[in-house]
């Protein structure tokens, strides 16, 4: 498999900043180029290069940030410096200078395969989008061989680096690959405006967010992200001290359902779950790794307390030992179901710890708290069903 590298530009100053680069304007707790790269070492990129026009103060802290995620990053001033750089057998994805999109698109682009360019109609592309041949427009973000930089660095040095290897790939066939719809209200697109990229960002958050593959985050976490993600990030909230609030709301509720209380327990635990579930999106907004990992266990961790101390109320002080039971059930199939699960191939139906939570919780509030666990056993084994056929289909 041939190494996945990217290839980032920061040429261009905003419009509404004089001196600043684009590249660096902030962006969802960090800068643009930093967005870029957190998108492109998620997809797997092994390797960063940075076709820069100066080096700016703001430009060499961003790159400095970058590296300390354990990547190599190069900054170059030209096409020879950057073929340089690349492995001859590497697959590259080229994002445009002020580029704003989102996983989804990239995980596409970042998969084996032949040159492609994500492209729109001539007709309907903003200014900013390169024009290509065929009555299209590149849309920013493109999936080369190293072989057409190193074409581009064989031609004198006055050729643009990206407008050349564009035509180039263009013009050796690379597919195109039309801009979806949704990709665009999820808020993809070139900026290089301050003004514009505070709207767009909304988009995007609630994209990040949102995750189609699953229901829990799209309809119960995404509204409250939106609501709730930007003021936090406008007034600068500590990702840690929100990360430790929604656990330490976890292990009260589990101990208030322990006690008796399950009603008010199994809510308590449910706001500290969507509490990690903002300080999470937050991590990943700001590019926390350490943070992210830590708020995902947590978000599995505490739904687990919470039934485990459910099954026990209800076995010990109720004296309905099939309530343990089927707590412990939902633990062992819930458990296998998250190893089995690959996100690639999520069902947007298929359960998880939050989800399970908030269908225990709900029958607890009406005062079924046994048919709640039973339904939540039989969603867990669905789930389990459904991942380990997904993996048998792809095996």
């Amino acid at each position: 498999m041939a190494m996945l590298a990217g290839l980032l530009f920061a040429q261009q100053d905003a419009d509404d900043r004089p001196g600043q680069l684009t590249a660096t304007l902030p962006f969802g707790g960090v800068t643009i180029i930093e967005y870029q790269a957190r998108l492109l070492i998620a997809a797997g990129a092994a390797q960063l290069v940075v076709v820069v026009g100066r080096l700016t103060p703001e430009l060499l802290g961003a790159l400095g940030r970058i590296s300390k995620r354990g990547i190599a990053v190069d900054a170059v001033r030209s096409a020879v410096e950057a073929s340089a750089k690349f492995h001859p057998l590497a697959r590259i994805v080229m994002l445009a200078d002020g580029l704003i999109t989102t996983q989804e698109v990239i995980d596409r682009f970042a998969e084996e395969g032949s040159d492609a360019l994500l492209v729109v109609p001539d007709a309907t592309a903003p200014t900013r989008y390169e024009r290509l041949g065929g009555s299209t427009a590149w849309a920013g973000v493109a999936r080369l061989d190293a072989r057409r930089i190193a074409d581009v660095a064989a031609l004198p040095q006055d050729y643009d680096l990206q407008s050349t290897a564009l035509r180039l790939a263009d013009q050796g066939r690379a597919a195109h690959v039309p801009l979806a719809e949704a990709m665009l209200r999820d808020g993809h697109g070139i900026e290089h405006s301050s003004a514009a990229l505070a709207v767009r960002g909304k988009a995007v958050l609630a994209a990040t967010v949102a995750d189609r593959r699953n229901w829990f985050n799209a309809i119960v976490l995404a509204p409250l992200a939106r609501a709730l993600v930007p003021r936090l990030i406008e007034r600068r909230a500590g990702t840690t001290g929100i990360a430790l609030g929604g656990a330490g709301l976890g292990v009260v509720g589990a101990a208030l359902t322990l006690g008796g209380m399950t009603r008010g327990g199994l809510i308590v635990a449910l706001v500290g779950c969507l509490l990690m579930g903002l300080g999470r999106t937050l991590a990943i907004l700001r590019d926390e790794a350490a943070l992210v990992r830590a708020q995902t266990i947590g978000i599995a961790a505490v739904p687990a307390l919470a039934t485990l101390a459910l099954g026990l109320t209800l076995g010990m002080a109720q004296g309905q030992a099939v309530g343990l039971v089927g707590a412990l059930a939902i633990l062992y199939l819930g458990g296998l179901g998250e190893r089995a699960i690959q996100r690639s191939r999520r069902r947007p139906w298929w359960g998880g710890p939050p989800a399970y939570l908030l269908l225990q919780a709900g029958s607890t509030l009406i005062g079924t708290p046994l048919s709640g666990v039973a339904l939540t056993v039989a969603y867990a084994a669905s789930t389990l069903a459904a991942a380990v056929e997904a993996l048998r289909r792809h095996a």
